[in-house]
């Protein structure tokens, strides 16, 4: 085997090294989310009204189908790129979650724990839609749900 053969044969070997890494550790990262995705959804399972027609929690209570039914959300926006709707035929999942207040349903934003990126955007909502300062809208969302920690 000539030199420049060995190389990419080493180079081959790496990359599928690197390969086998980058899997292994997206499987360990879903196992850690289904562990704590069944944590969620015994502790932290109820949606959080934030104002009429607003809902904030946790992967837990976007798998509660009995409490989204009873309180009549009928959107969901997942604020996670890793998480995928868990009913989907059920359940209009948007991008933007304006779009389901106001049209005779609620709507759901939830992210993995509810305590950050899904608070980040009803804030934004909040300051956007009601005129709220920043200092405001955090301080409602924080009244409504304890686990809130942008």
């Amino acid at each position: 085997m000539s030199m420049p053969e060995a190389g990419q044969a080493a180079e081959r070997d790496e990359r599928g090294r690197d390969d086998y890494e980058e899997q292994q550790a997206r499987v360990l990262m879903a196992l850690m989310q289904s562990f704590c995705a069944a944590r969620y959804r015994k502790a932290d399972n109820t949606p959080c009204p934030i104002v009429q027609g607003l809902y904030l929690g946790s992967i837990g209570a976007a798998l509660n189908k009995d409490a989204l039914k009873s309180l009549n959300i009928t959107h969901i926006l997942i604020v996670a790129r890793s998480l995928s709707p868990a009913f989907p035929a059920e359940f209009n999942y948007k991008k933007i979650e304006d779009e389901g207040i106001g049209s005779g349903g609620n709507v759901l934003l939830h992210c993995f724990a509810g305590r950050s990126r899904s608070v980040t955007i009803v804030v934004a909502y909040l300051m956007k839609k009601h005129q709220m300062s920043l200092e405001s809208a955090l301080s409602l969302v924080r009244s409504k749900r304890l686990q809130v920690a942008p």
